[in-house]
């Protein structure tokens, strides 16, 4: 009986499963496989193969080996059964490890995707594609799909991190001026860095099944609840607003801008102005609100 889909022998003949176990391995490994004519049984052929092998590592001469396994210089023949011998050779590697880093590709091509179509046209099909491997290689890396979008959001988080502490300088020059270049770079993040803005705030994850991802986001938020301290401290004690509050409210308002009108697709609302000076805008009267930055 012959498997359907089975490979073809370079003999024309397709191969019959029932002749070797190494069926599911030639598939996996990509075996060459060659079909010899002749009535040399299978161990024969291995110990003819072995034989010649000895004589090229060693230059002594033959050992002891059937007569009809030595009549072809290729090994096997096919016997009164018709069981057909192979010599396989391997052609190297699983394909797709040539890279030498899969979780990392894997990542770059997800990133690549959910630039490309968002979060909703990301497949883990589709990212393997392009990483060079087969559909079920992710997963030695990622339970799932959410896994590897995850981990895209995590590494978004962590790079938000370090953009909004560079925009903040320790509150340099002045805190309220700081305070408003850190809230520019969360609009410009989210104009440069698409992929990771989606998938940190529009992939529906659930930061509390993903410790790792749960714990960039926090980093994140801690350099926005920072600058709010050093910002409040200014303010009198009797009527200081507390601090949570303002990188919330604060965060909230740089969010809105930048999901509505500050986004890099086709999605991006019209302005008469630049998302910039909205925000500058808001933040300023909010701030006053406060009686956190000068004017009335």
């Amino acid at each position: 009986m012959f498997l359907p889909g089975a490979p073809e022998l370079e003999s024309g003949r397709r191969f019959n499963p029932s002749s070797t176990a190494l069926y599911g391995e030639a598939a996996r490994n990509k075996l060459k496989i060659q079909g010899v004519r002749g009535g040399a049984r299978h161990s024969d052929c291995v110990a003819a193969r072995n034989n010649r092998s000895h004589r090229r590592l060693t230059g002594k001469g033959e050992r002891n080996f059937p007569a009809s396994a030595a009549a072809t210089p290729g090994g096997c023949k096919t016997g009164s059964h018709g069981v057909i011998g192979l010599v396989m050779s391997w052609t190297g590697q699983r394909r797709g490890y040539h890279h030498g880093n899969l979780r990392e590709a894997l990542v770059e091509a997800a990133q690549a995707l959910i630039a490309e179509s968002g979060p909703a046209g990301f497949t883990v099909a589709e990212a393997a594609r392009r990483a060079g491997v087969s559909p079920a290689a992710p997963y030695r890396h990622f339970r799932d799909a959410e896994g590897l979008l995850a981990e895209v959001a995590l590494r978004g988080f962590d790079r938000l991190s370090v953009v909004l502490t560079q925009a903040w300088r320790d509150g340099k020059p002045e805190p309220i001026q700081a305070f408003e270049t850190m809230a520019r770079a969360y609009l410009a993040f989210a104009r440069l860095e698409p992929a990771f803005f989606a998938a940190m705030f529009e992939a529906r994850i659930n930061p509390e099944a993903h410790p790792g991802l749960l714990a960039a986001s926090e980093r994140a938020f801690s350099v926005l609840r920072n600058a709010a301290d050093a910002v409040t401290a200014f303010a009198p004690r009797a009527g200081r607003p507390p601090a949570l509050m303002v990188a919330l409210h604060v965060w909230a308002m740089a969010h809105g801008v930048a999901s509505l009108f500050g986004r890099a697709d086709a999605g991006r609302r019209r302005l008469p102005m630049s998302p910039e000076d909205l925000l500058e805008a808001g933040l300023l009267i909010y701030l006053q609100s406060l009686g956190l930055a000068g004017g009335t």
